[in-house]
């Protein structure tokens, strides 16, 4: 079965079809640029764009870089603030004229890599973390998702996490990956110290430069690279559009979805 995921991030907004029995790609990926000021209006008829390249008329995942309950965002680190109490659901359903799932979107990686990356299989707690243009995070205890945590405004040295530590900050001071790990290394003796955790997965786009940073990291949990790189969000909007029963609710047949578009 083939699942239209959509990530939208604070710099780009990226959609692809998802085999969810599989867990990858059946797509090349298509990403347009996050409009700025990133305002509801503007994301919701880029979402609605990138449904239209996939001619995609049928349930669709999307994550969101924020608190996510009930389909109403109630945070708004890395977009506009018009997003604080928004109806991104309803938002999106209306311009895609197809039932959108939204969660948070490192919950929705988190959820990738749990069912087919680097947690697949694993139990106690696990503690996946994205680094991008902030930092987000997803917790399980025993493959169950505590949704909604974003652990990346967490207050490190008096100003959040991600405003010290997330790979756009790296960037941006011109830090070298050892005084970026150093960073890093911060916030996760803080996650420790919290939640005695035993593994942190780190994903986000700079996973793929994992060798760079990882030998400066220094933690009592495991650490891994995820193996889904950054089409984790992708992977897990999709699959949570499904394990919200959007495809029993809003599709006459499950055997009949996506037909068209193979």
């Amino acid at each position: 079965m083939e699942i239209l995921g959509v990530d939208i991030g604070g710099s780009g907004i990226k959609g692809a079809l998802v085999d969810i029995a599989r867990g990858v790609l059946v797509s090349d990926r298509h990403r347009i640029a996050t409009p700025q000021p990133a305002k509801p209006e503007a994301v919701a008829e880029v979402v609605a764009e990138v449904a239209r390249h996939f001619k995609w008329q049928d349930p669709i995942g999307c994550t969101f870089p924020a608190i996510v309950h009930h389909g109403v965002t109630l945070s708004a680190a890395n977009v506009h603030k018009a997003w604080i109490g928004a109806d991104a659901r309803a938002l999106f359903k209306s311009a895609t004229n197809c039932p959108v799932y939204v969660i948070n979107d490192a919950d929705a990686a988190g959820i990738a890599e749990m069912e087919f990356g680097a947690g697949k299989g694993k139990q106690g707690v696990v503690i996946m973390l994205t680094l991008g243009t902030g930092i987000g995070s997803a917790v399980f205890s025993n493959g169950i998702l505590v949704p909604n945590t974003e652990f990346g405004h967490m207050e490190v040295r008096g100003k959040d996490a991600e405003h010290r530590a997330a790979d756009s900050i790296r960037k941006e001071e011109d830090l070298s990956w050892e005084k970026w790990a150093a960073r890093l290394n911060e916030f996760l003796d803080r996650m420790e110290a919290l939640f005695s955790p035993d593994l942190f997965i780190i994903g986000g786009g700079v996973s793929k430069k994992h060798l760079k940073f990882f030998p400066y990291l220094e933690a009592q949990a495991d650490i891994v690279p995820a193996k889904l790189r950054n089409n984790a969000g992708i992977v897990g909007a999709a699959m949570a559009a499904v394990g919200a029963g959007m495809i029993r609710k809003e599709s006459a047949l499950d055997g009949q979805i996506n037909a068209r578009h193979r």
